[in-house]
């Protein structure tokens, strides 16, 4: 069994499963049920594994799961001044925080980058 995490999801395009390994990149598999995309992406693991040890290339360290991960919930970002005013702007205009604001534009980015894939 791999310590990676895998993200199993439908892909109707390839009319099947597809298994990613997020810290591996591109290293997936496809399955026609989850089980079998689980059991394709496992040996992908080991696979990727091998060919990165036997070109001398570093093989990442997993994520720990998001519960051990130790994140908070908060991040100081620097931007520009005038980001930061045209943000605040459009904060104000919807009526929210613009900490809400930030927030919703993150999530909706994130969930647009989500269905592309």
């Amino acid at each position: 069994m791999s310590k990676y995490p895998i993200e199993v999801f439908w892909s109707d395009e390839d009319e099947g499963y597809i298994a990613t390994v997020p810290d591996l990149p591109g290293c997936t598999a496809w399955g026609a049920t989850e089980t079998d995309a689980l059991r394709e992406a496992h040996e992908a693991i080991a696979a990727w594994v091998e060919a990165a040890a036997a070109a001398g290339r570093p093989v990442p360290e997993p994520m720990p799961p998001l519960g051990e991960a130790g994140y908070s919930g908060r991040f100081i970002m620097r931007v520009p001044r005038r980001l930061h005013a045209d943000l605040a702007r459009s904060a104000k205009r919807e009526g929210v925080s613009l900490n809400q604001y930030l927030l919703y534009l993150l999530t909706e980015r994130q969930a647009g980058r989500s269905h592309a894939a």
